[in-house]
Order: structure tokens, then C-alpha cells, then sequence
């Protein structure tokens, strides 16, 4: 037993080792403030965890998402509670400062993701898919698209070196049909890190606690107790995994692991970017056990 301790223990080490040597660098972009935490959170936590660098990037300052405040009183408490969130998360948070509901595919817009990807020199960039119910959404959806080839053109943005190579982009997972449904090709277990999650994305007191719940009529629901009201986050974000999830975590982990989650954040390789095989995936998402 002591033997079969130290070698688990001398492999985690030299994998941390290995991992602050030759660190990911993952690069997750949304929206709004909270918009990358609800999509990615645990799977950052991880690769956080693991020695890795994560920079979470808002495309919006959330300046206009409450009910009763807005404008640069709003945006201002949501950079801080972004830069909360990231403390707990583990993981840089940058807001930009475009006005929420009036994200734009510009080409302004457009050279700064591209100035975003190269300055983090990123092997994974996560991003929503240009489907959805809200502009802000899908318009960086299409800007992180348009951008997944252009980050390696010298001579565009050349104000900052192009990247060497083009990284891998994923889509993170949605529940809408048209044109196209999500389809997973990567699926994280996040069930060792879910209440790190909810506590992270609670710093998002303005959106998680008044805002949404005032959109859907819940907002004299919200508990008081700062226990409560991570039981109350955790009920609205830890969905049940899709059975397309589920079938993707089968690939991944093996059918033991898929009998005990619950909890689980799913990626689609995005066509524009760098075509991992499978052996690539594992390096790439290095949180993968079978």
C-alpha cells in the first residue's frame, strides 16, 4: 500500500512538474461577465488545477443586464465581480468595454479577439457557437470564427506577432436545433470541482442572484443565506448531461465513469481551426482518464 502511494505520489508530482514546464494556455471567450464561467467553469478549474494558464474574456462589460441599474454604475460592478470570479476560478478574467446588447461583428471587434488570441498565445480557444437567443451571443460566436484563421496572417493586426500555429477551437455546448444541433466531441467530467464552480460563479451577485432571476419571475425566490444560494445556483447550472454527453464521455472515460457523473461541460471542435486527432484531444485536455 505505501509503495502504491509514493508511485501515485511521485507521478502526480513529475506530472505537475511537467505541466508548470510546458504549461496549456486556454482561452475562453463570452458575451457578459458570467458567460464563460457558466460554460467552461469547471473544466478551467481543472486545467487551472493542473499548472495550466486560463484567461476567461467577456466581449462586453454587462452594462446593460439589470433591471435596475446600468449604464458605467453596472459595468463597473461587473468588472469587479469578473475580477472576483477569476480569483476564485483560478484564471485570468479581462472585460472589455463594449456595451452590452450592442455587440458588433466589426472588424474593430474582430482585431481585438484576434489581438486576445495571440497575446495569450493560446492552444485551446473556447467560444459559443453563432446560435443562440441573444445578439451578444452569437455575434462572438462569429467574431472568435472569424478570427480562427486570421491569427496566424502577419499582416493582419500587425501591431502583434501572429501565432506560429493555429489553435484548436471549440465550440461550448448550447441547447438549440437550428440550423444545426451541438454535437460533442469532447466531454469533461466536472463532478471534483462542481461546488468550486458554483462558489466562483457566485461572485456574479448582480446576475446570478438579481438580474436572471428577475427575468424569469424566480427573484423572490433568491435565499439570503450565502449557503442557500449556492443550492439555489447549483440547481439551475448542474443540468443532467445530454445523452449525446453522455455517449461522448463513454469515449473518453469508459462506462464506469459515465455510471457515476453528473455533472459535465462538453466542447465541439470547431471546422476552422486545427483538426486534433484523439492522441492530441488527451494532450490537449490532459484531465481525460480512462
Amino acid at each position: 500500500m505505501i509503495k502504491t502511494y509514493v508511485v501515485l505520489l511521485f507521478c502526480f508530482i513529475s506530472y505537475a512538474i511537467g505541466a508548470q514546464q510546458n504549461p496549456l494556455n486556454v482561452l475562453v471567450f463570452g458575451a457578459h461577465p458570467d458567460d464563460c464561467d457558466i460554460s467552461s467553469g469547471g473544466t478551467a478549474i481543472l486545467f487551472s488545477n493542473m499548472g495550466h494558464n486560463v484567461k476567461f474574456v467577456s466581449l462586453t462589460n454587462g452594462d446593460a443586464g439589470h433591471h435596475e441599474l446600468g449604464g458605467g454604475a453596472l459595468a463597473k460592478i461587473r468588472r469587479a465581480e469578473a475580477q472576483e470570479a477569476g480569483r476564485r476560478f483560478g484564471v485570468e478574467y479581462s472585460v472589455l468595454d463594449n456595451h452590452d446588447g450592442e455587440l458588433m461583428p466589426t472588424l474593430e471587434n474582430r482585431l481585438k479577439v484576434i489581438r486576445e488570441i495571440r497575446k495569450w498565445n493560446a492552444d485551446v480557444v473556447i467560444a459559443p457557437r453563432p446560435n443562440d437567443y441573444h445578439p451578444d451571443h452569437r455575434y462572438t460566436g462569429i467574431l472568435v470564427q472569424d478570427a480562427a484563421y486570421m491569427v496566424i496572417v502577419p499582416n493582419v493586426a500587425p501591431d502583434t506577432p501572429p501565432l506560429a500555429k493555429n489553435p484548436v477551437f471549440l465550440y461550448c455546448q448550447d441547447r438549440f436545433k437550428k440550423p444545426n444541433p451541438f454535437e460533442p466531441d469532447i466531454a469533461v467530467i466536472i463532478d471534483e470541482v462542481f461546488e468550486q464552480k458554483m462558489y466562483a460563479a457566485a461572485a456574479h451577485e448582480s446576475q446570478f442572484f438579481e438580474w436572471l432571476p428577475w427575468t424569469n419571475g424566480t427573484l423572490e425566490k433568491v435565499p439570503k443565506d450565502k449557503d442557500k444560494r449556492l443550492e439555489f445556483l447549483g440547481d439551475r447550472l448542474g443540468s443532467k448531461p445530454s445523452e449525446a454527453s453522455l455517449e461522448c464521455l463513454r469515449k473518453w472515460y469508459g462506462q464506469k465513469a459515465v455510471e457515476k457523473a453528473r455533472y459535465v461541460e462538453a466542447f465541439e471542435i470547431c471546422e476552422y481551426g486545427k483538426q486534433p486527432s484523439d492522441a492530441e484531444i488527451r494532450k490537449l485536455f490532459p484531465m481525460l482518464k480512462m
